[in-house]
């Protein structure tokens, strides 16, 4: 009797504890729907796995996108404004309406002339991560080890590096850092224009996504919660714009400290926030996932970048003390990047784009605000060529493709985990 007690313990146990779809998540937190501008969550894994017997860190490399800002453009705050404020001005607005109005005005205000800028959560995101770093694997930065950083030329990437950078000196005033951001870097940082990327979208991604966002993404609702006046919205209401608009500052308002006051998410149902989430899921997965519809190579954009990891890691692992190397740029290098490197089944190659959920390919478990990667490596001493790496994604322990057999738990021979990457970016 006690053992099938036991038993039906157990089923409850591994029932209840069944990982969440991104529709349950999404409803119990809607700001996982802001895809990209979903604040930097902090890792779940709190105790990494301990390396294999007689190993240690030795050298951290590092990609990491800037921390919480404000929106790029200024349509992105006054399209909403004049909309709503054109629209009060003539009555049109119901109660809702008005209240997010004002929603709207305050956020506009906050965020004059702060263009694309670094919000005070966003630094304090890169202070978590650098103390996060020091704390576990202390052995990289003890003493006057060297710190290589790089920057993109963006300000708010240059001031995310600066907040790990003074972080981690806080901890150790011995440390050697030597910092930049040029255009000279831009080749690996961020490189853009390439005929790769020009292959992005072509006809038919763009006729699939717009058939599929005619069926499961519908502004109207929304309007009328907004107006009162049905031929007001269809003769004077760009429904497509102020639709997309308040998605996104709804999506991004939990990026500074407005969001101790205000709130959009009121606004939609949780299936509207749901179906307004899987309609970005999907667009970034066409542009910077293995989407065979535009040819399935668009993470090989970061093909330098990774060339880089592999060469500076080749070059800092002969010395007896290595040091960290870390890059600070965007999203749109994180996510093809964790594509690339086939981080949690992330090189997932489909054109079914109703299946990505399913496979696990879930855009917020990759590249929120301040998403970073992280490889770590590992010797039992300078003379050791046995190097070991794991790759953190978001400080958490990452799989690589089932191609590399690891060695134990997260751990991976570095002379398997380079020859499969190097075979791979050269075709």
């Amino acid at each position: 009797m006690r053992k099938i007690t036991s038993l039906l313990l157990l089923v409850v146990i591994a029932l209840t504890t069944k990982a969440q779809t991104p529709k349950e998540e999404i409803a119990e937190n809607p700001n996982l729907a802001a895809s990209n501008y979903l604040a930097y969550p902090g890792p779940k894994q709190k105790v990494l796995t301990p390396a294999p017997a007689g190993y240690k860190p030795v050298y951290l490399s590092h990609y990491g996108r800037h921390g919480s800002r404000y929106h790029i453009g200024k349509g992105s705050y006054q399209d909403a404004f004049k909309i709503l404020a054109h629209a009060d001005s003539l009555g049109k607005l119901t109660p809702l309406g008005k209240e997010t109005f004002e929603k709207v005005r305050l956020l506009t205000e906050e965020a004059r002339k702060r263009d694309g800028e670094l919000t005070e959560l966003g630094a304090e995101q890169h202070r978590g991560i650098a103390r996060r770093m020091f704390e576990r694997f202390p052995e990289v930065f003890e003493g006057d080890v060297n710190i290589e950083a790089r920057s993109t030329i963006i300000i708010r990437c240059i001031l995310s590096m600066t907040n790990e950078l003074l972080e981690l000196y806080a901890r150790n005033p011995q440390l050697k850092i030597f910092h930049d951001a040029s255009d000279h870097d831009m080749w690996y940082m961020n490189l853009e224009g390439t005929e790769l990327q020009k292959q992005r979208e072509n006809d038919e991604t763009r006729r699939v996504y717009k058939d599929w966002l005619k069926e499961h993404v519908d502004y109207k609702p929304l309007m009328k919660r907004l107006f009162n006046d049905e031929k007001y919205i269809e003769d004077s209401v760009n429904v497509g714009l102020l639709g997309f608009r308040l998605f996104r500052l709804a999506s991004n308002i939990q990026s500074s400290e407005i969001r101790h006051k205000v709130s959009l998410w009121n606004l939609y149902t949780k299936d509207e926030i749901y179906e307004q989430w899987r309609a970005d899921n999907i667009s970034w997965f066409q542009r910077y996932g293995y989407y065979t519809l535009n040819g399935a190579k668009q993470p090989s954009v970061q093909n330098n970048l990774l060339r880089r990891f592999i060469e500076q890691a080749d070059s800092c692992l002969q010395y007896d003390r290595p040091g960290a190397t870390l890059r600070f740029g965007h999203e749109v290098v994180v996510l093809p990047l964790a594509c690339l490197l086939g981080l949690n089944g992330a090189d997932l190659q489909t054109d079914d784009i109703s299946s990505l959920e399913e496979n696990g390919w879930v855009n917020y478990r990759i590249f929120p605000m301040a998403s970073n990667i992280q490889m770590v490596f590992y010797r039992r001493s300078p003379a050791d060529k046995d190097v070991l790496v794991k790759i953190l994604l978001n400080e958490n322990e990452a799989t690589l493709p089932k191609a590399l057999k690891p060695v134990s738990g997260p751990y991976y021979r570095w002379s398997d985990v380079r020859k499969y990457y190097l075979k791979k970016i050269n075709g």
